[in-house]
């Protein structure tokens, strides 16, 4: 990847196929990103373990989060870090802990809403199952189930003659997925389904955190090519690009300014409040360990933050054509325009003026278009990582991202070019 390329690389969007087929949950997401990142010559530390102030890359994984740093020969203890944070977790439809159901010859499965879905993207769709299963000895087994597995089949038309005027869905009632017919509901079936898919003994499983996504795979979709259409763009969109990019720093042979970082967190679509999530300890803690790790003292880690800034990068709305009164009519982010910087007053994103600087001129030296987002005032915005991570870590943090459609459907839509961009712009802003 370089910084001075401006147009579509399509190897790099190629990639983030591969990268969305291989990340049916937050636990593969991270597995994906520490395969990429062990290629490029990163390690893993334990957090249990003792941490030296050894020179290059490093990260950690924690459930369904990672955080990977660099740290280039000559580092000092002060040094200032450059993050690009993003999240791993989509909204979707998690198995509940009693998971076997079904009436009327039906078998189905128990499932819980999570964050915040387009209900109706679920319906009537192909549906796999993955995550992790937990074992008795406390380790974790990852499965993937990824062929047509469940359906939740919507009410036909004849039934609900008024669902074209305003389809009304039940979260509880009419969201529970079929798998099969029976009329007996044998408890733990699905449970050794999955650890025979996973080569496990069903006695081995104590604990499970499992998702039913989408087994459609992402694909180009348009007259040439220049849209993608794909599942959990928001937002291993941005994983897919923070992990490229801090990647092509590490082994570009020239060292960076800064210390770069890579934060992914999960439970972002219901309020990061978890020991993974943004508004946990997770990212300080790292932060001052590597601080501290390389013979710092309370005044470099202090020094260091005040240095730092990180790119909260996530998707945000491009115009809708059909829907465009919703958008504010003087902010109309475009698919292939290239990112957007993301801007709300009350601090739903966590953009200022000086953030907009630090923003500009890593696209202006990547070469790469950018675009600004502000809501429509009478649609107050949603928020991100961003807030959070500023107001935890007292880090200047600006929100950043790709426009795109359909954002929380089971399929959402970007430009094809964007991406790469997004990619090339952190690179700039990392090094």
């Amino acid at each position: 990847m370089s910084s001075s390329a401006t147009r579509f690389d399509r190897g790099h969007t190629d990639d983030l196929i591969t990268f969305l087929a291989a990340s049916p949950s937050p636990y593969h997401a991270v597995a994906t990103a520490a395969e990429r990142l062990e290629k490029a010559g990163f390690r893993q530390v334990e957090e249990t373990a003792a941490w030296d102030g050894t020179t290059g890359g490093t990260y950690v994984i924690r459930g369904g989060a990672i955080i990977a740093w660099y740290v280039p020969e000559g580092a000092a203890a002060h040094t200032p870090y450059r993050i690009v944070g993003a999240h791993t977790d989509s909204p979707n439809l998690r198995v509940k802990p009693r998971p076997d159901s079904g009436a009327h010859g039906w078998r189905q499965v128990a499932v819980e809403v999570y964050g915040g879905p387009l209900l109706n993207s679920w319906l009537d769709r192909d549906l796999g199952i993955a995550g992790r299963l937990t074992l008795r000895d406390g380790g974790h087994r990852l499965v993937n189930v990824d062929r047509p597995l469940l359906r939740v089949p919507q009410l036909a038309i004849h039934l609900d003659r008024g669902a074209n005027d305003g389809l009304k869905l039940d979260r509880q009632r009419h969201m529970q997925p079929i798998w099969g017919l029976g009329d007996d509901v044998r408890e733990g079936d699905l449970i050794r389904f999955l650890a025979d898919e996973a080569g496990l003994d069903a006695d081995e499983v104590t604990g499970w955190d499992l998702m039913v996504h989408s087994v459609e795979p992402p694909a180009y979709l348009g007259r040439d090519r220049e849209l993608l259409a794909a599942p959990r763009l928001d937002n291993l969109l941005s994983v897919h690009a923070g992990t490229a990019a801090l990647a092509a720093v590490a082994t570009a042979g020239e060292p960076p300014a800064y210390i770069p970082v890579m934060a992914a967190f999960d439970h972002e679509e219901n309020g990061s409040e978890s020991d993974t999530g943004a508004q946990g300890p997770l990212l300080g803690t790292v932060l001052e360990r590597s601080v501290y790790a390389r013979g710092g003292t309370y005044e470099d880690r202090a020094r260091a933050f005040a240095g730092t800034v990180c790119l909260s990068s996530d998707v945000g709305h491009a115009v809708h054509p059909n829907y465009a009164e919703r958008h504010d009519p003087t902010h109309h982010p475009r698919p292939n325009g290239g990112p957007i910087l993301k801007v709300n007053v009350n601090q739903r994103y966590a953009t200022d003026g000086s953030g907009r600087a630090v923003f500009a001129a890593a696209c202006d030296e990547a070469g790469v278009p950018w675009q600004s987002f502000v809501s429509n005032n009478d649609m107050p915005c949603g928020t991100t990582i961003g807030p959070i991570t500023a107001a935890r870590h007292g880090i200047r943090t600006v929100d950043i991202g790709v426009a795109c459609l359909s954002m929380h459907s089971a399929r959402e839509l970007c430009g094809a070019d964007d991406p790469y961009l997004l990619a090339n712009a952190l690179v700039a802003f990392l090094r």
